[in-house]
Formats: structure tokens, C-alpha cells, sequence
């Protein structure tokens, strides 16, 4: 790996714990203003002072709500795109590049392709181009993987979950992101057929704080590297401390009842899920 590439990668992963917190707010594109998202330098103040490593998003973040508070927190420019009032929202289109990204102060870049889709064709060759572009450039490449498609059965299923992995370090992809598959016995599968570090995705806005940080402990003791969590982030009640709740679990290997404890909160309730 080239100086520059791993200059940038520090900026964006704890030097310490290897593992790093990411924070999504490209939502803008695809569903619009949502709540949480209505103000971006409120939602990116609230999450650097909690602990975030790095936010990501479209060119409009860096432009209307990164950095506003002082503090410092990485930025990951986001180079792909389409909305839910498209004929097949599944089809992600690059609206960005490489270079305007690094002329824009990213730290890093990502990228969404949809395994199983229609069109996954189109976004496994700019998945492949950006990757080629990353390496000249010396910027990290962030590969948002789904199984998403008629043939896929579940979108945690972990054989598919792991293939979706598979690819993204295949083509060239510096870390992935992927679907939780509900356990840590099997997104074991995932992380070890996996050579590059794996982040979970954080989903629909779960029923319980305890139900996002049962997945996250699972995903960490099988193997993981972190999180990319939105909307279990910046639309909690308290996004601050859900926040630092999630870097303590991150980093410093806390427990479920020390995240809760660190939220403050009574109302966490039970998992629905079977461990």
C-alpha cells in the first residue's frame, strides 16, 4: 500500500484499536431531507463530539455541514447515487469522482453496488474503475456491499453476504461494508473470507438501542472492524451519546450493559433477536 493511501486510512481508523466508527449521512440523495438530517452541522457536530472516526456523504456535506464545529472528524466522500422515486432505485449511478473528491479534502471515498440487482453489471465495472482510480491516487476505498436482487432470499443471508464481501476485496475495495447477518456465528463466515476489514451496516432505525448494540458486539467478536451506522445514530433521541456509546464498544471492546450504561438510559429493552 502506497505512503498516501496509508496517511489517509489513519485519518479515518483508530490507530489504536485498528477498527473505526463511521457515520453514513448520504441519505440526502436517495430519500431527501430526513429527520436528523434536516440540519447537516448539527447531525456532524453531534457525532464528532461522541467520537466518530469519519462521516461520509455526498459533495453537498463538505460544503453545507462538515467540520462547522472546529472539531476534527474524517470525511468520506460518497461517489455513487439514485433516489426512491427512480424506476429501480437498486440502480446506483456515479455522481462524483475520485479526483474532485480529493480536491474537495476527503480522506477517502465509497462507493454502493447492489449484488443481484439488474444493473449489477454497470456498478460492478465502476466499482472497478474507482478501485483502479483509488490506487493511483492513494485513496482509501470504502465498498458499500448489498445482496439485493430476484435471486437473492435475504439480504443477511451469509453465504451471499459474504460472496458481496468477497468481491469487495477482490476488485479492489480497501474496506467493505455489509448487511448484518444476525449473528456471530455466522458473520464469522464473513470475516474470514474476508481479507480487508468488514463495518456493518446499520440498517432501518431499529426498535431498541439494545437491538443495535447486540449487533455490533456480535459483529466485533466475530471478526468485524467497526460499524457504518446512520440513521440508529443521527435520528436517536440523544445522538451524542449514542454515539460514545458506540465508540466504547468500538474501541475499547465495552460491553452491551456498558453501552447502555453510557446512554443513560431505562428504556433500552430486550432483543427481539435469538442469540
Amino acid at each position: 500500500m502506497d505512503l498516501g493511501k496509508r496517511i489517509r486510512l489513519e485519518r479515518i481508523i483508530n490507530r489504536n484499536s485498528k477498527r473505526t466508527v463511521v457515520v453514513p449521512m448520504d441519505h440526502g440523495v436517495t430519500v431527501g431531507p430526513i429527520e436528523g438530517l434536516v440540519d447537516m452541522c448539527a447531525a456532524v457536530d453531534a457525532v464528532t463530539e461522541g467520537g466518530a472516526n469519519a462521516v461520509l456523504g455526498h459533495m453537498g456535506l463538505p460544503r453545507h455541514g462538515h467540520r462547522q464545529s472546529g472539531q476534527d472528524v474524517g470525511l468520506i466522500l460518497h461517489l455513487s447515487g439514485s433516489t426512491i422515486w427512480s424506476p429501480d432505485p437498486n440502480a446506483k449511478m456515479l455522481v462524483n469522482t475520485v479526483e474532485m473528491a480529493l480536491r474537495m479534502g476527503a480522506d477517502g471515498v465509497s462507493i454502493h453496488v447492489n449484488i443481484g440487482a439488474d444493473s449489477e453489471g454497470e456498478m460492478l465495472r465502476d466499482l472497478g474503475r474507482t478501485s483502479v482510480s483509488c490506487m493511483e491516487w492513494g485513496v482509501p476505498l470504502l465498498a458499500m456491499m448489498y445482496t439485493r436482487g430476484k435471486k437473492v432470499k435475504s439480504e443477511s443471508d451469509p453465504a451471499a453476504v459474504s460472496h458481496a464481501a468477497r468481491i469487495a476485496a477482490e476488485l479492489g475495495a480497501d474496506l467493505v461494508k455489509v448487511t448484518y447477518t444476525g449473528s456471530a456465528s455466522s458473520f464469522k463466515q464473513v470475516t474470514q473470507g474476508c481479507p480487508i476489514p468488514v463495518l456493518i451496516a446499520g440498517g432501518e432505525k431499529a426498535e431498541t438501542d439494545r437491538e443495535v448494540f447486540e449487533n455490533v458486539r456480535g459483529a466485533l467478536a466475530a471478526g468485524g472492524s467497526g460499524v457504518c451506522i446512520g440513521r440508529n445514530v443521527f435520528q436517536h433521541r440523544d445522538p451524542l451519546r449514542m454515539m460514545r456509546a458506540i465508540c466504547a464498544m468500538v474501541h475499547e471492546d465495552a460491553t452491551v450493559a456498558a453501552a447502555l450504561k453510557i446512554l443513560g438510559t431505562k428504556a433500552a429493552g430486550k432483543s427481539k433477536k435469538k442469540r
